[in-house]
């Protein structure tokens, strides 16, 4: 917390900064301003940064003031920075609109409102309200476009956040059934071989050859192996239940005990699937988890065949080496009519990927280019390679590319969100400074021209020889007219300057006389 308040302290002084540049070169007694000005707005804009996070209307409302106590036309190069920066912040950081638009209409209402202190001039309120437009307005949408982008890019996130941890969570139960199907497997196969123990265990308690002594001592091996036993159904018969799942009760095993590989591709012929099975390498002992692994894979791999593609024939290939066992089941595309089914989550290939990972081997699966699936396993042989398998948990797949490729997505969006309004704005501004252009040349009057009038001349303001529309007054600190004059006209000298300006004076409809006013 404390280094997030030292990062905002930092970068609000080096907006601070930014922006009482322009004060500090356009309003210094060299450039027409002076010296308190110069302070003025230097605090008065410090005041409005302080205040920005909490309050960015008001900051925007100082901005306002300090503009138009130093032009009534609000536009003014030492704080046209300063309007645009907190207008897009009062956009970004405040979310309710109301207060917004009402600040925008008194500024309006505030610009028509000077119009009598500038003589009467009433372009001077339009000018406000073209300036609250572009250097306002503007910038406040674009800024509650970018809060409003955020808060949609911030909510995807936490939804996929939200999907992932759902995900993970499914991922993890199947890996709990499948550890449970295990246990399953380990009763089905050490409940026999205790019952045995037992059973041989009660012969030689009851053999004659053998003295009291041995005697009571297989019957305690009967006993503690008839425990045993008792407790082992005790604890796969509750995970067999919790495997269930919906409270039906012990589910019972569809498959015998150490059922073959061979076997299962006959039971799965027997019922009318097309299957081929493969096997090469050499003969040899294989580990009772892998065995399983195997068995559980083509299981599986089976009946997937069977319900997402009837009729398409499967292939088993089953490859011994030295040291390892690859199982691979493929299919083709289905040509029959799919059967009802629910809807697995595919959380199968996430037991199958459990199953031969604690059993040392490593699983992965693919779509067909004909439309097909395939499923191998690499399982190894040697004994305790389980055991150093299962110690690594694999890392939860993550989405790095998607997540960054959204990013990207997300920052180009944003940049769009700054830029195109910018670029509107700019090009709106080339179009009223080609308008300003034309409207001054329809008030500019040739110097030739001016050198040809002389005193006496018959002259109107609709004359040829003028430019159809005069200027709405004499320039600010103009020297008065001469007495005796009907009316005095004024054009401009020069189209990028308001002053210079020519002076006609009329009496009777004639140019009584001409000046250049400086």
């Amino acid at each position: 917390m404390r280094r997030e308040r030292l990062r905002e302290l930092v970068l609000d002084l080096g907006l601070w900064g930014v922006l009482v540049c322009p004060v500090l070169l356009r309003l210094d007694p060299h450039d027409g301003g002076s010296w308190g000005q110069v302070a003025l707005g230097v605090v008065g804009l410090g005041v409005a940064v302080a205040v920005c996070r909490v309050l960015p209307l008001l900051a925007l409302a100082l901005a306002v003031g300090l503009s138009l106590a130093t032009s009534p036309e609000l536009f003014t190069p030492p704080y046209a920075l300063a309007l645009v920066v907190f207008g897009y912040l009062a956009g970004r950081r405040r979310r309710h609109t109301r207060a917004a638009l009402a600040l925008f209409a008194a500024i309006a209402a505030l610009g028509f409102a000077l119009v009598p202190l500038s003589d009467g001039n009433v372009s001077q309120g339009f000018t406000v309200v073209l300036v609250l437009a572009l250097a306002i307005v503007a910038p406040w949408l674009t800024g509650r476009y970018v809060r409003q982008y955020a808060r949609l890019v911030r909510a995807g996130w936490e939804l996929a956040a939200r999907m992932e941890r759902e995900q993970a969570a499914v991922a993890d139960r199947e890996r709990l059934r499948e550890r449970s199907r295990i246990a399953g497997d380990m009763h089905d196969s050490l409940g026999h071989d205790l019952a045995l123990i037992a059973l041989r265990a009660a012969a030689l308690e009851v053999d004659p050859g053998l003295g009291a002594r041995q005697q009571a001592a297989a019957g305690e091996l009967r006993v503690a192996a008839a425990d045993a036993t008792a407790r082992l159904r005790d604890i796969i018969g509750v995970l067999r239940t919790d495997e269930d799942g919906e409270g039906k009760g012990t589910s019972v095993p569809t498959t015998p005990v150490g059922e073959t590989v061979e076997a299962v591709v006959e039971r799965a012929r027997a019922s009318g699937l097309r299957v081929e099975l493969t096997v090469t390498g050499p003969c040899g002992e294989t580990p009772p988890m892998v065995d399983r692994a195997v068995h559980r894979l083509v299981v599986e791999s089976l009946t997937n065949a069977a319900r997402h593609a009837p009729g398409a024939p499967v292939r088993v290939a089953l490859e011994r080496a030295a040291d390892t066992l690859t199982v691979s089941v493929s299919n083709g595309p289905g040509t029959g009519v799919r059967g009802e089914r629910s809807p697995s989550g595919g959380t199968g290939l996430v037991g199958l990927d459990e199953r031969v990972r604690l059993a040392g081997g490593r699983l992965t699966h693919r779509a067909r280019t004909d439309g097909g699936f395939a499923v191998r396993a690499v399982l190894p042989l040697a004994p305790g390679a389980p055991a150093a398998a299962a110690a690594a948990r694999p890392a939860a797949p993550t989405s790095v590319r998607e997540r960054d490729r959204a990013r990207q997505e997300v920052r180009r969006g944003l940049a769009q969100a700054i830029w195109i309004p910018l670029a509107l704005v700019a090009a709106l501004g080339v179009v009223m400074l080609v308008f300003g252009l034309w409207t001054q040349s329809r008030s500019f009057l040739d110097r030739d021209d001016y050198v040809s009038l002389h005193v006496g001349d018959p002259l109107s303001a609709d004359a040829e020889r003028l430019p159809p529309h005069p200027l709405d007054g004499p320039p600010a600190d103009a020297p008065p007219e001469p007495s005796g004059m009907d009316r005095c006209l004024y054009y401009r000298a020069t189209l990028t300057a308001t002053v210079p300006v020519y002076r006609l004076c009329l009496v009777d409809g004639r140019l009584a006389d001409k000046a250049v006013v400086e």
